[in-house]
């Protein structure tokens, strides 16, 4: 094909350095493309060809900027800002006319998927395409892409954009993850090599530590459209609510070896539940037409409908599915640099910037030519959606009388996604369950967001597939520890509708003492509050016990952990205990009770031995070599939100040059610490036994247990019967079916236990997503969290190992000398979304030498 040969000519003189402007525009655009010399191209901007360098996030916001600078076609919105303070920008794109006109044209596009839905003329409405890129910073060639197709769409003088764009609504995003692109960017643009190396195994190809597919905090922002658990998401889905659109693209690199993939996915197993069936048998396979021929035209190889998950809501590409638009995963065989060998030959970076323009061109081109079936689509999609809400009728009623700061966080995460939550102004009892007005909040079916709310509440249990790229429960009531029930009654429950501005904090000013002051541990955020007091010097205890006394407020029951601050033993004066223990509750958004006298009417005095003084945290936390950055950059990120806690991150590497004296806390995320060599375990085990506390989590338990750090053991792991002959083509099915990939389950916990402190009813829900089965605690007191018999609450498991995994443990807590080794089974900081089990990770910072 002649079009082939002229691409493999022009990769082959990109890649030898020879470079003009009219070569760029040959190889990246269609023929018959013409454009406005008085708009730049990007090279003519940056000063160098697209894909000889890594583009700089500034210097890609420079480009967007001066388009919508020297175009009536553009203008630039920012949206948000990175950790890094890099700012996130949406370069908007349509005829000069709808630009004049773009608030209106939002605005009726609303109104006409807002209930009550009209019967009206569509005609007029645009086609609203938000073409996002570089959700994962290492997947570089998506951004030069984004480049590319502003400028095709600023500048093109040809038919097909000019008319084009009287049709539609570009909203062109071109990074959503700048900090992890820049990372990424620098690595790559730091090794390039004149002439460039190919070879695999050059560290142009092989990133550092952490790498740079996540943003600041090592998170994946892919996975986090649903939990919101970082600033990059929240700005995006605030702006995504402003404009709903039909098309939604999420663009992505995989394996070298690979060629190019796009949508359909793997039919029925990888669908989410909730989405039309119109959405994957329609329009996926409707835009499939578009992506087929604009690829056969220019020769590149693709495939479809083997692999890749639509179906956790937390995906770019999924989460437009569930409103009413179609969403689109692309994958780019990678050249993870500028040129690396496959094998299938070379992969250039602008071979691969190249297909993702081509499909962006073409999702434009479809969005244009589907108009009407995009609009219609959305349109229904809304009124069924109010429809099956009615039929289903209720709703959901939710609340923790313990933890306001938790119900805030759920709140605020149901108003973010546009779910209409009501707080309740009686109380009601569901299934003996009480929920107590001002702490009842209530979630109706019948609303145009009915297909999230789903998702919010609903737990599944019965799929089609058993083979899960990601997550296959995302209930997030049972995430956030939420007690909640099916309301069934078909009147709605009266109440005010909350709204972003929801404020849960309890905080009021409490009466100066000259005693003792009170806090509650079973608020989230009461971490927060101890922190900042150990960090003033204030001594604080905590309770063993449950009691009651009179205080400020009256007389009131206290649960275990209640923190306990006495004012005359304290190193500072009464003034500046009252002063500290009112800015820690404020910032904490918390309460503090003050009292009088120690004796107490029920229970233990506040002299008891069953208060316990807690030893302010001195934490470090190994990171590198095959540490899990995800897991270390949730603990990271937790405690930095949450808390406002340092911890100290210490490269694997470096552990040699530790003063052990500083710090009485170790942190080790998922990973083998093996490498770390026989002296330096020795000396950390010397440390514990001298009243250091370490927490391991996941595959660090794991690894604490066969290399005999401590003396725990597995429990008996599930053998399943195979057959003496199988099928070589069922091989994947058959293997990843035995995988735990990524569901919920029910938990025992110790709510007497320190490591369980705050807790005030024994069942909890946890998270899994590995194979490892961890015994009991030979200690019948150590055993803090154990899965319950049949424990399963949603997603996948197979017999066999649902079978085993009752009455394994969780959490256990193992001694050693003065020291402990607490080991978590599970992760209980996944994805930033799990506060229902966040706090067995404080309990474990600050009281975990307390435990064993």
């Amino acid at each position: 094909m002649k079009n082939r040969r002229l691409i493999t000519f022009l990769g082959l003189i990109l890649c030898l350095g020879l470079h003009t402007v009219s070569a760029q525009s040959d190889y990246f655009f269609p023929a018959n493309a013409r454009f406005d010399p008085k708009i730049p191209t990007p090279e003519q901007f940056l000063g160098y060809p697209i894909g000889t360098l890594h583009t700089r996030h500034d210097a890609i916001v420079g480009y967007m900027r001066e388009l919508a600078r020297l175009s009536d076609r553009a203008k630039l919105d920012t949206i948000g800002e990175t950790y890094e303070h890099r700012q996130l920008v949406v370069l908007k794109v349509t005829s000069p006319e709808n630009l004049a006109n773009l608030d209106e044209i939002q605005a009726a596009h609303v109104r006409a998927i807002t209930p009550p839905i009209q019967e009206e003329d569509l005609s007029d409405q645009k086609s609203i395409v938000l073409l996002g890129y570089n959700v994962h910073g290492n997947e570089p060639s998506s951004s030069e892409a984004a480049l590319l197709t502003a400028y095709y769409y600023v500048a093109g003088r040809h038919a097909e954009v000019t008319n084009g764009l009287k049709d539609a609504v570009l909203l062109i995003d071109p990074a959503f993850n700048p900090d992890g692109r820049d990372r990424h960017s620098t690595w790559a643009n730091s090794f390039k090599g004149d002439p460039m190396v190919s070879d695999p195994i050059d560290a142009e190809h092989n990133e550092m530590w952490p790498r740079g597919r996540t943003n600041h905090y090592w998170y994946d922002l892919n996975r986090d459209w649903l939990p919101l658990a970082h600033v990059e998401s929240q700005a995006r889905i605030d702006f995504y609510h402003q404009w709903y659109p039909h098309i939604v693209t999420d663009f992505h690199e995989m394996g070298t070896n690979s060629t190019y993939f796009f949508e359909p996915t793997k039919p029925f197993g990888s669908e989410n539940p909730v989405v039309p069936r119109d959405n994957y048998d329609g329009l996926n396979n409707l835009f499939a037409g578009y992506f087929h021929e604009s690829l056969d035209e220019i020769g590149s190889l693709y495939f479809t409908k083997e692999q890749y998950d639509n179906s956790y809501p937390g995906y770019g590409s999924t989460y437009p599915d569930i409103h009413g638009a179609l969403g689109l995963v692309f994958e780019q065989a990678s050249s993870r640099g500028h040129l690396q060998d496959s094998r299938m030959g070379k992969v250039a970076f602008a071979f691969t910037i190249k297909n993702h323009l081509t499909t962006s061109l073409a999702t434009v081109r479809g969005a244009v030519g589907e108009r009407e079936t995009l609009v219609n689509h959305q349109r229904k999609f809304f009124r069924t959606a109010v429809e099956e809400g009615k039929k289903a009728s209720g709703g959901w009623v939710f609340g923790d009388q313990t933890d306001d700061g938790r119900n805030a966080e759920f709140i605020d995460l149901l108003t973010r996604h546009k779910i209409k939550t009501v707080q309740l102004n009686e109380d009601i009892t569901l299934k003996g369950k009480a929920f107590k007005a001002g702490s009842a909040f209530y979630v109706p079916n019948e609303q145009s967001q009915y297909r999230m709310v789903r998702t919010m509440f609903e737990k599944v249990t019965n799929f089609y597939d058993s083979i899960f790229y990601d997550a296959s429960s995302w209930t997030t009531a049972l995430t956030y520890n939420m007690p909640h029930e099916r309301y069934t009654g078909k009147a709605d429950l009266d109440g005010k509708v909350v709204d972003r501005n929801f404020d849960g904090s309890t905080y009021i000013g409490v009466e100066k003492t000259s005693y003792a002051y009170l806090i509650e541990w079973d608020e989230y955020y009461a971490p927060k509050a101890l922190h900042y007091l150990l960090e003033k010097g204030l001594y604080v205890n905590t309770a063993f016990r449950k009691f009651g006394l009179k205080t400020n407020e009256g007389e009131k029951e206290f649960g275990y952990g209640t923190l306990m601050i006495p004012v005359a033993r304290q190193e500072v004066n009464a003034d500046l205990v009252h002063a500290f223990i009112e800015e820690a509750t404020e910032l904490a958004g918390i309460r503090a009770y003050s009292v009088k006298s120690g004796y107490s009417t029920t229970g233990i005095d506040l002299g008891s031995g069953n208060f316990r003084t807690i030893r302010q945290p001195k934490a470090l936390m190994l990171i590198g070599g095959n540490v899990s950055s995800a897991e270390a950059g949730e603990v990271w990120h937790l405690l930095d939100d949450k808390v406002g806690m340092p911890i100290t991150k210490v490269m694997t590497s470096s552990v040699g040059r530790v003063d052990w004296s500083k710090y009485n806390t170790l942190v080790l995320p998922s990973g083998n610490y093996s490498s770390l060599g026989k002296n330096t375990i020795d000396r950390i085990k010397q440390w514990v036994r001298e009243g250091g506390t370490v927490i391991t989590l996941r595959s660090a338990t794991s690894w604490a247990v066969s290399s005999k750090f401590v003396n725990e053991k597995f429990a008996e792991r599930p053998k399943r019967d195979v057959p003496a002959r199988m099928d070589y083509v069922t091989s994947r099915e058959f293997n990843g079916s035995n995988a735990i990939g990524g569901s919920m389950y029910m938990t025992d916990v110790d709510i007497t236990n320190p490591l369980a402190f705050g807790y005030t009813q024994r069942d909890l829900p946890v998270y899994r997503n590995h194979s490892i089965f961890l015994a009991p605690s030979s200690s019948p007191f150590r055993t803090v969290v154990q899965y319950k018999e049949n424990p399963l609450l949603g997603g996948y498991v197979n017999k066999t190992n649902l079978e085993k995994l009752g009455g394994t443990a969780s959490l256990i807590v193992s001694g050693l000398g003065r020291g402990s080794v607490i080991m978590f089974a599970d992760n209980p900081n996944f994805r930033g979304m799990w506060y229902g089990t966040n706090k067995l990770f404080f309990n474990a910072l600050f009281l975990g030498n307390m435990a064993r």
